[in-house]
């Protein structure tokens, strides 16, 4: 499924005229923000309550059906007064159980689609309680949206998508609905195409895509918008590939390939508890010295080597890195818990 349209509402004739150019495309839902929760005040906000009269002649003259974001229990009110098709929760709503809950009363029993985007910071469950507030208010067409996640890290991505935390999403809820959000995770419209094939590889829903007439002159997020046109040959050129494939060869090797797989998982976690029951005999030794857990030197030597070693088993240095400060914390904390036995 296909949700695109501009970044903001900003006048009747910009919503039409993207409205009828995504009329012809696959498009099914046009969307437009009307309120804009910007990071700082001064920016453009939206144009209010108005749009919300825009998407009617939008939905009126097009036949699409629309969906706009909304904030607090007043937007929820006028959306549903102009019968918004789709709503969502944005990210900087989503983080704050406190709104999510205002929604989630102003909402209830509703039977139309409610998305939720994932909070701002990376927090599996901070996101599905938010779809859990919404759900225990007898909202049951739920889903979610993958837009990224802040972080002061350089990245080539406005926000860092930190896939390992919507696929576990899946994981856990195979049935709620995931969309991605290229257009902020990439903050640039010339990586909306690989996010969103990447998306697709990981069995994703479908996507929203902020979509402008004349992108450059949008009042906001002008960086990240497309044209209906270029939307038109980004949702042409992915490929939708299969779960699950017919025919016994297939089947039969990739079975090998996945026991082959288990047995290295195996492998793993039995070197990792070899390795965790030397970082005990150090914490021993460290007690008995008085010496202290944390040895900065040391740490900063084993991951440099490490990182150059996986560059030869062509292993990313942000994957390795992860992988051990994941294994140094948890050596820290077998570490601690000797230090402080009595």
């Amino acid at each position: 499924m296909v949700i695109a349209g501009p970044c903001s509402a900003e006048t009747e004739a910009q919503m039409l005229d993207a409205a009828f150019q995504l009329k012809d495309s696959n498009t099914s839902i046009f969307r437009a923000g009307i309120w804009k929760p910007r990071t700082r005040p001064g920016n453009f906000e939206g144009v209010g309550a108005i749009g919300l009269k825009w998407l009617q002649t939008v939905k009126c003259e097009t036949g699409l059906q629309t969906a706009t974001e909304v904030a607090n229990a007043n937007h929820v009110e006028l959306a549903l007064e102009h019968d918004v098709d789709v709503l969502w929760i944005g990210a900087r709503t989503s983080v704050n159980p406190f709104m999510v809950q205002e929604l989630a009363n102003a909402l209830a029993g509703t039977d139309k689609p409610i998305l939720v985007k994932n909070p701002v910071n990376p927090d599996l469950a901070l996101w599905l309680g938010a779809v859990e507030r919404l759900h225990k208010a007898n909202i049951h067409k739920l889903g979610v949206i993958h837009r990224g996640f802040s972080t002061y890290d350089k990245s080539n991505y406005r926000n860092k998508p930190e896939w390992q935390i919507p696929i576990e999403l899946q994981n856990q809820f195979p049935d709620l609905p995931l969309f991605v959000d290229p257009s902020h995770i990439g903050g640039r419209r010339d990586l909306i195409l690989e996010l969103c094939q990447k998306a697709l590889d990981l069995n994703y829903d479908g996507m929203m895509i902020e979509t402008h007439p004349t992108p450059e002159k949008a009042w906001s997020d002008a960086e990240q918008q497309v044209t209906p046109e270029r939307l038109k040959e980004i949702t042409g050129s992915l490929i939708v590939r299969d779960q699950t494939a017919e025919g016994e060869v297939f089947n039969n090797t990739l079975e090998k390939y996945r026991t082959q797989i288990d047995s290295f998982d195996d492998q793993l976690l039995q070197v990792i508890g070899q390795r965790m029951s030397i970082v005990e005999e150090i914490g021993f030794l460290k007690k008995s010295q008085n010496v202290a857990v944390l040895q900065n030197s040391r740490w900063h030597d084993i991951l440099k080597k490490m990182v150059d070693q996986g560059e030869k088993e062509n292993l990313s240095a942000e994957f390795v890195t992860k992988i051990f400060q994941a294994i140094h914390q948890e050596s820290i904390n077998h570490q601690e818990r000797i230090m402080n036995q009595q």
